[in-house]
């Protein structure tokens, strides 16, 4: 999936929307508990009520890593019912991933050839070695973590190196990456107003955003200082989407919660 039918599909949707898939058995309804396949049911159940409202899925591969096989397989099955049923969606592996060139090289493989995502998060601590595989197959695209939304961000993305923070000094580095075209960057919510200058340096790239909502981001901030001509964000909900509800009524509240935030898009649009 090309970027510019990702922006496409921003225009028609009216939403930037993409839904975060943190799927933790201790957390979604019990009665899908009795499922074959919990892991997936819920899932699929969230897809279905939400894809008219979002125009990507951000599976996070550690909560079905943490089941082993099983739920290896989940993973497998929800890309697939994605690929298959919804292929106007743009799929993200947050698998934030980040070792050296053979390794990585193994790991593109996986994500992008065998589930066949769109993307993946990396993360970028070990440089060129650590991005460039992943930027080798076409069509298929790296997000790079660049100033995450989270508190510890601050121990090392903002210290200063040569006059400048580290963060920024990571973004122009690899913008100079061989087929850099094919990077996005994770850029957390909660920094809203590091955005301006974050598109200073990599003003037509896509941003992922994480961090509105359950993590306190405020969606208006992020569209006022990350917007780009084609939009350029996907900003992410996870916890406050797919658990808006742990009754059986949970498919119909996250779509409530999704639309809720897509016309709060629709606004910005």
């Amino acid at each position: 999936m090309k970027v510019e039918f990702l922006s496409s599909q921003i225009k028609t949707k009216k939403s930037f929307l993409c839904v975060g898939l943190d799927v933790d058995l201790e957390k979604i309804p019990p009665h899908l508990l009795q499922d074959e396949d919990p892991m997936f049911a819920f899932a699929k159940a969230i897809i279905d009520a939400t894809h008219d409202l979002c125009v990507a899925y951000k599976p996070n591969t550690a909560f079905f890593e943490a089941y082993g096989v099983k739920g290896w397989r989940s993973l497998e099955k929800t890309v697939k019912y994605l690929n298959e049923s919804y292929p106007d969606h743009f799929t993200i592996a947050d698998a934030k991933r980040g070792d050296i060139g053979n390794t990585n090289s193994r790991y593109a493989k996986a994500f992008f050839k065998d589930l066949n995502f769109d993307s993946v998060t990396i993360a970028p601590y070990m440089g060129k070695d650590s991005v460039e595989p992943f930027l080798e197959f076409e069509d298929k695209f790296a997000i790079l973590l660049a100033l995450t939304s989270n508190t510890g961000a601050f121990d090392f993305q903002t210290l200063m190196t040569d006059d400048q923070p580290l963060y920024q000094q990571v973004l122009k580095t690899a913008s100079r990456y061989k087929n850099a075209n094919r990077l996005m960057y994770v850029v957390g919510a909660t920094k809203a107003e590091y955005l301006t200058e974050i598109r200073q340096i990599v003003p037509d790239s896509f941003l992922l955003v994480p961090g509105v909502g359950a993590q306190g981001g405020s969606l208006e901030e992020v569209f006022k200082h990350g917007a780009n001509d084609q939009v350029g964000l996907l900003v992410n909900s996870s916890r406050g989407i797919i658990y808006a509800s742990r009754e059986k009524d949970f498919a119909s509240a996250a779509r409530a919660k999704a639309l809720e935030m897509q016309q709060q898009m629709a606004g910005l649009l």
